[in-house]
């Protein structure tokens, strides 16, 4: 009985150190997004009193500033079409390699894993220069060659820059689930007279859902946050920089201008597609990764 008393008393006291972190850490993470929210809805002068003081009322001409006079607008339809392009090109080539990759053996399939397991350790960055002066040397080029170049400065070629980047860690992720899957599903597909094709499309994609939702949701927050190949790729581009480089010319002239309801409105701008789009999938992420079974 005393050693039952310990063990439990044990458990109790594990059970509440856990509740006590998780409790801590969703305080450091709530309270300052909602310190966001509410700096947002602020008229300037309430910035000189308590920071921490709750607005006198809902001042929602920050975001109506935000979004007109400081192009937020714009600037979000344009990291809305970056990343949904981004997105659609990732899936088409990641979700046929990765099932080849994973169900089938054939010369040369180990030196194309091998060449993914290697892109992993390769932190994009690092290599924004080497690319940003392939572009401009292919820019150069086209212009000798057909008077004009397209590689710079152009929203589809920085959503393909940001699919081709984010194809290592898609196909491991998604091979790595693949080759989980009992090929029992695909035989039994294949005696009912479906190919390769319509095995993979009918029977391992619906399967792999949760997967396919999780790179998703991953790619879509590294795609939507992401500054420095924007920054760099479309440096010269008038009215087509996406929302991390327009955040960052908000922050610096409202900054100045001693605007923060303005500036705090545009991170809210930023923010609400990210937690939208948490919001809707979360259900998926957390279910089981394969429902039932074969019949028989």
């Amino acid at each position: 009985m005393t050693n039952e008393k310990k063990g439990m008393s044990g458990e109790a006291l594990y059970k509440i150190f856990i509740y006590v972190v998780l409790i801590t850490l969703a305080v450091v993470i709530i309270v300052p997004v909602a310190w966001v929210f509410l700096a947002s809805i602020k008229q300037n002068s309430e910035f000189y009193g308590n920071p921490w003081a709750l607005p006198a009322s809902f001042y929602w001409q920050n975001f109506v500033e935000a979004w007109n006079a400081a192009s937020m607008g714009s600037y979000m339809l344009n990291s809305v079409l970056v990343t949904a392009l981004s997105l659609v090109l990732l899936l088409v080539i990641a979700l046929p390699a990765a099932y080849c990759l994973a169900r089938f053996r054939f010369r040369g399939s180990r030196f194309l894993n091998t060449c993914f397991m290697a892109g992993l350790f390769i932190n994009v960055n690092y290599i924004v220069v080497p690319i940003f002066l392939m572009l401009r040397d292919g820019d150069a080029w086209l212009k000798n060659l057909m008077g004009s170049g397209f590689l710079l400065n152009n929203l589809v070629v920085l959503a393909v820059v940001y699919a081709s980047t984010a194809l290592p860690f898609t196909i491991y992720l998604l091979s790595g689930y693949f080759a989980t899957l009992p090929h029992d599903f695909e035989e039994a597909a294949y005696i009912d007279g479906a190919g390769y094709g319509q095995a993979m499309i009918r029977i391992i994609f619906p399967m792999a859902q949760p997967s396919i939702i999780t790179i998703i949701l991953f790619n879509f927050l590294s795609f939507w946050n992401e500054y420095i190949i924007s920054m760099t790729l479309m440096s010269n581009a008038q009215g087509q920089k996406t929302l991390p480089v327009g955040l960052l010319n908000l922050m610096q002239a409202q900054q100045s201008s001693a605007q923060y309801g303005i500036l705090y409105a545009g991170l809210v701008l930023v923010m609400l597609p990210t937690l939208i789009l948490y919001m809707c999938v979360q259900k998926k992420l957390t279910q089981g990764m394969t429902v039932g079974g074969l019949k028989g």
